[in-house]
């Protein structure tokens, strides 16, 4: 296996990378995570809204998730919530994509997080669970304003800017983490909208998502941290 291309930083006492695909990979715990799948989005707004969009978005998702599985052979994949846009949408998945995921699956743990657009328990294997706990890591689908430990989630779909380009970003201030939403059709909430800048500390960073990676300051007002730049985050790759 190739090393992780990415954003490596610490989170905790975890070395964590975040990846250009928009998911989280952990290697000393074999764990790939990936946030807000939103499997099923456009059958959901056409029952809902009658808006039609082409439903191509659940075997795109599918397809990019499988391509990391097979890069990186984690032992462990979590699915940080929100990984199907309703419950009538993951009942009604096409038949290959149930069985896409059933081969995911296959030989090594999941684990569906539960979020707040599929609340209820995934019947296609796995582990269900309202959040976890993994070496010293709380997982969990929405941030908890009332944690002080090392924690990762999601639910908000962040995105931030640079030179005027708005892309998806993960979020974090060296003990909480905000993953980007992996799913194709999914929105995005800014970065610094308080919903997000509220739950970090005065140095958090965005790292942005993509072909070339790059981290910036949520709060460019901020003072400079108090160590080293690269004691915690630094660029790969």
């Amino acid at each position: 296996m190739n090393p992780p291309t990415g954003y490596a930083f610490r989170l905790g006492a975890a070395h964590l990378v975040a990846l250009p695909e928009k998911a989280l990979w952990w290697a000393d715990a074999g764990l790939l995570v990936v946030s807000d799948m939103h499997l099923g989005k456009a059958e959901r707004m056409a029952r809902r809204s009658g808006s039609l969009v082409p439903p191509y978005e659940t075997r795109e998702t599918i397809a990019r998730l499988e391509d990391l599985i097979g890069r990186w052979a984690p032992a462990h994949v979590l699915c940080l919530g929100d990984s199907f846009d309703d419950t009538i949408a993951m009942r009604a998945l096409p038949e290959e994509v149930t069985l896409s995921l059933t081969h995911l699956m296959a030989g090594r743990r999941w684990t569906w997080i539960l979020g707040n657009h599929d609340p209820g328990p995934v019947d296609m294997g796995g582990t269900c669970t309202r959040d976890i706990a993994i070496d010293g890591l709380a997982f969990r689908h929405i941030a908890d304003p009332a944690v002080s430990t090392a924690e990762v989630s999601g639910h908000y779909h962040p995105k931030a800017r640079i030179r005027g380009a708005r892309r998806p970003a993960f979020i974090t201030d060296g003990t909480r983490l905000i993953l980007p939403a992996f799913g194709t059709y999914t929105g995005g909430l800014d970065a610094d909208d308080t919903a997000i800048s509220g739950l970090m500390g005065v140095h958090a960073i965005a790292i942005l998502a993509g072909r070339t990676m790059a981290a910036v300051p949520l709060n460019a007002s901020a003072p400079p941290h108090p160590g080293p730049p690269t004691r915690w985050a630094r660029g790969l790759g």
